[in-house]
């Protein structure tokens, strides 16, 4: 939901308890429940609730949130978890605001709290409903509480930590100050061993958030609407306290090695200089492998026949790792954790680079999931809640999600992983970072501890470091630092590289935000093919809205029913463009609604479904799945996959034989054309498909006595039986397509010595390579031919309008009723001289017959005669390529030649280029595909 020009930002003023214990995660379940034998003995001291204010909209969770004692109770690190800890969340005293201590220049004691404070419940953010606060633009915000340490801790070190504040804390402990942190999406800690005391101890807390663009804040804005929101500010996730000894660990890096079948392992954490490690990996309870090495050197743990993490089968190891000061020696200090075998990397499949996930090709898929609340902001009411929209996700059917300019708390990771989602995670921006220096530095310094954080998380894919332009700089050596940082991951420098100020090259993938789209942008050697953001299609839920007058923010429908219809239609498209674009991966605008925003696939309060969640999930397991798609009417080529035949395609020969040829962009037109298919109904069965020969019109590719070749259509059972295809997942498992006849299950389109036949299925790698072929847009576009040179006028075929005709009046394009008896200006109007394509010569453009030099094109989606111009921008703009009817009707569509998902349609006498997905009146989906449908006839005015 990012297609935002910058004076967007203009507008927007930026001055800009329970304790629990965490574990291994591996089949045994949720190991953060598993071991909570502690949790009433470390029961922390609370005061009551505070009083909530209104509620603005709730959800499933919100009452769970405010009835319990200690929100969040769940041991918030997974992968770095011990038995024994302190959970303080619950409610705390609080004062803020412009009355409150200066947090930006804190005392070196902690301040006086009022008389009277106010109560606040940690760890909402101070703007939310659940804080019991809810209030904006505190900037100096204060908390206090009191807290006992279980007497079972006696000896120990004792370790306050905190999973995010936003954004600039000082925390003292009696008085004393202990430490600063900066930054609002990284967690931090501190020994306070030194400042305690028998007894109650006081806990104060400082944070500075201003919520200005000099430091990260993502999508916060202390004046939300649209596409921006209410911001967060001060403790925003768990704060706990843990036992541990002088020398202990802090975290724990991990890579899975599959080639080698092992993890890769390095512990981190504090006094750990002479000491030694071990790890233990186990599944179900079972030792699978052991390593051991020293702190902060990389050491290996052997996974023998691994089994590997997937969205399909998301399996977690559990690891537990010891601290020794000798091995063999008495355990010092001990973690539990879990990981995931899994590789991501790129590779080429039949000539297209694609992502490799355990070194198979899958197509990524989800949604972009913005993090929001509408009780808790950035802070989930609950962990189930945490849970749900990753939960939702899955079983939408989608693989896939990008977490978008937030970075979520810990847990959030632990349900990807668990659940099976690979994730793109966003690097929160700051908009002053792109002129200033020291904002960047800090920018590249908490960059670095979100990687470290969340760098052993299977789920992670991808690290994006820029949305679109919002704050970036530096592409080339940023893109180069974060592989640096962590070479096993892809890097998607810019997501939205065309409202970037231009490709940098740098990067794994090339990244397109279309709205509302799809399309795919073209892929690059070593570099993938993205959409980042599409769709954004609304629909408004009366009584589900953060805001009940908005509208926003893209194309909003009048119902779930088409809302799922178009929905549906764009993940179709999605098919095609894997398939003859090479695209890869592609991102939904979004998983559920976001305050204005009406573009989830759930409401903002997570009450309402949006869509018919049994078609979308369908739809979902096609494209991930790799079952073809072909929009019919439309040209189409075939190529080869096989080794050393893959510039080779489909033809139609000497005789009518199938032979496959080189085809290249050079190649003369004739080639391009007997190497077209139009794609239509299967003439034995509407769900497979025919080919029709672009340049033979009525002339078939079908099987005849093992052959492939054309002939005329006959209408009888046989033909037609014959010449029906149902296009299978590629038999080789790459990107493109099998194949089989209609009439004859289990044969294949194969070629072979430049032949084409129909073979049965051989299980063979070089049958499955022969018999796959990755379709792509025809080498001539147009599936319908038209004589260029020719005068024709455009008849509309709309029932009850067909008696219009095109014209241009004015210098833009309408529609209007031609007789014999119209004036000689009006037919010259409507007549036009069909030229070759000024952009493609397999298209065609339409100069006006009565102002030469003048030619329809498309400016906004308007459909002008100009003047013609020496520009590209401007030959494609005047390019439209002829195609065929999706249900075989009759008539002929114009595509736009660079937006080829919009065609030719009137509206209210209007000619525009359009979609049919909505956001206008012109581009509604109803009549839609009757407007697109032109008859070429002789012209009023030869």
């Amino acid at each position: 939901m990012d297609l935002r020009l910058r004076h967007w930002l203009a507008a927007l003023t930026l001055p800009l308890l329970a304790a629990g214990c965490g574990g291994g995660a591996g089949d045994g379940g949720d190991a953060a429940a598993a071991d909570a034998s502690r949790t009433q003995a470390l029961a922390a001291k609370t005061t009551a609730a505070p009083l909530a204010p209104s509620a603005r909209l709730t959800t499933p969770w919100t009452d769970a949130a405010l009835q319990a004692e200690v929100p969040l109770p769940e041991y918030p690190r997974p992968q770095v978890a011990r038995t024994d800890w302190l959970n303080l969340n619950g409610t705390w005293r609080y004062t803020g605001g412009a009355a409150a201590p200066d947090a930006e220049n804190p005392p070196a004691t902690a301040p006086a709290f009022p008389a009277q404070p106010e109560q606040i419940r940690v760890p909402y953010p101070v703007e939310s409903y659940l804080s019991g606060i809810q209030r904006m633009n505190e900037r100096n915000l204060w908390y206090r509480r009191t807290f006992t340490v279980p007497p079972g801790w006696s000896g120990k070190h004792v370790k306050l930590n905190f999973g995010a504040v936003d954004r600039k804390a000082t925390v003292y402990v009696n008085g004393q100050q202990v430490g600063q942190h900066s930054g609002g999406y990284d967690a931090f800690s501190f020994d306070i061993t030194p400042y305690l005391k028998s007894g109650d101890n006081e806990l104060v807390v400082g944070a500075f958030d201003p919520t200005t663009g000099d430091d990260m804040l993502g999508k916060q804005t202390l004046n939300p609407g649209g596409i921006f929101y209410t911001p967060t500010s001060g403790i925003w996730q768990t704060v706990w306290l843990e036992p541990v000894t002088k020398a202990h660990i802090t975290r724990l890096d991990m890579t899975p090695d599959l080639p080698n079948k092992q993890l890769r392992i390095t512990v981190r954490g504090d006094n750990l200089a002479g000491l030694v490690v071990d790890a233990v990996a186990s599944a179900g309870g079972k030792k699978v492998g052991t390593g051991s090495g020293v702190a902060d050197v990389e050491f290996t743990v052997p996974v023998p026949n691994a089994h590997l993490w997937s969205p399909n089968d998301p399996f977690l190891y559990d690891l537990k790792v010891r601290l020794r000061k000798k091995p063999g020696a008495k355990v010092h200090d001990e973690v539990s954790s879990y990981f995931g075998m899994r590789s991501i990397s790129i590779g080429t499949v039949d000539g297209v680079p694609r992502p490799l996930l355990n070194g198979q090709y899958v197509f990524q898929y989800g949604p972009l999931d913005q993090g929001f609340w509408p009780d808790g902001l950035y802070t989930a009411p609950t962990d189930d809640a945490l849970k749900s929209d990753l939960q939702a996700i899955k079983d939408l059917g989608m693989n896939m999600v990008r977490k978008h300019i937030k970075v979520e708390p810990q847990r959030w990771f632990y349900w990807a992983d668990k659940l099976g989602l690979m994730v793109w995670q966003d690097m929160p921006h700051a908009w002053d970072a792109e002129s200033n220096a020291e904002v960047q530095a800090r920018v590249k310094a908490e960059d670095k501890e979100i990687v470290d954080e969340h760098r052993s998380s299977p789920a992670v894919v991808t690290w994006v470091i820029f949305n679109e332009s919002w704050g970036d700089f530096d592409m080339v050596g940023m893109a180069n630092q974060f592989k640096a940082w962590d070479a096993s991951r892809l890097i998607n420098t810019h997501s939205g590289i065309n409202f970037a100020p231009g490709d940098s090259g740098a990067g794994d993938l090339i990244d397109l935000h279309d709205y509302p789209g799809p399309s795919a942008p073209a892929w690059q050697p070593n570099r993938i093919s993205v959409l980042g953001e599409f769709g954004g299609n609304g629909l408004r839920v009366d009584g589900h809205m953060w805001n009940p007058d908005s509208t926003c923010c893209y194309n909003l429908y009048p119902d779930s029913a088409t809302l799922t219809n178009v929905y549906t239609a764009q993940v179709d498209s999605l098919r095609e463009l894997s398939a003859s674009k090479g695209l890869s991966a592609a991102v939904y605008t979004e998983i559920s609604d976001v305050e204005d925003e009406l573009n989830g696939f759930l409401t903002y309060d997570r009450q309402v479904q949006k869509m018919d969640f049994a078609r979308v999930k369908a739809a979902h397991q096609a494209l991930i799945d790799g079952v073809p798609y072909l929009r019919k009417g439309s040209s189409y080529s075939f190529r080869s996959v096989s080794p050393g035949a893959e510039d080779r395609y489909l033809r139609h020969g000497d005789g009518g034989l199938g032979v496959t040829d080189v085809v290249d962009a050079g190649s003369p037109a004739a080639l391009k054309q007997d190497s077209s298919w139009k794609v239509v109904n299967g003439l034995a069965d509407s769900s497979c498909l025919s080919f029709e020969a672009v340049n033979q019109p009525g002339q078939f590719l079908r099987h005849a006595a093992d052959r492939m070749r054309i002939d005329a259509n006959d209408n009888s059972d046989g033909f037609r039986g014959d010449a029906t295809f149902c296009p299978r997942k590629a038999l080789n498992g790459g990107g493109g397509l099998s194949l089989e006849a209609k009439n004859l299950p289990g044969q294949y389109v194969r070629h072979m010595n430049a032949e084409v036949w129909l073979n049965a299925f051989e299980d063979s790698s070089s049958f499955r390579a022969d018999a796959s072929w990755a379709q792509s847009t025809g080498w001539w576009r147009s599936s319908v031919l038209i004589n260029p040179g020719d005068m024709r006028s455009l008849r509309v075929l709309t029932p009850g309008y067909d008696n219009r005709y095109v014209r241009h009046q004015d210098g833009l394009a309408f529609t209007e009723v031609v007789t014999a008896d119209s004036s000689d200006t009006l037919k010259l109007d409507a007549t036009w001289h069909i030229v070759t394509g000024l952009a493609d010569a397999s298209c065609y453009s339409f100069e006006s017959r009565n102002f030469p030099g003048e030619y329809l094109r498309h400016a906004n989606s308007r459909v002008h005669r100009d003047p013609l111009e020496d520009s590209d921008l401007y030959r494609a703009d005047a390019t439209f390529c002829a195609e065929g009817t999706p249900d075989g009707s009759s008539g002929t569509r114009f595509s736009a030649s660079n937006f080829p998902n919009r065609y030719l349609r009137h509206y209210a006498s209007e000619v525009w280029i359009a979609d049919g997905t909505g956001g206008s009146d012109w581009n509604t989906s109803g009549s839609y595909l009757n407007d697109t449908r032109w008859a070429v006839e002789n012209a009023w005015a030869p």
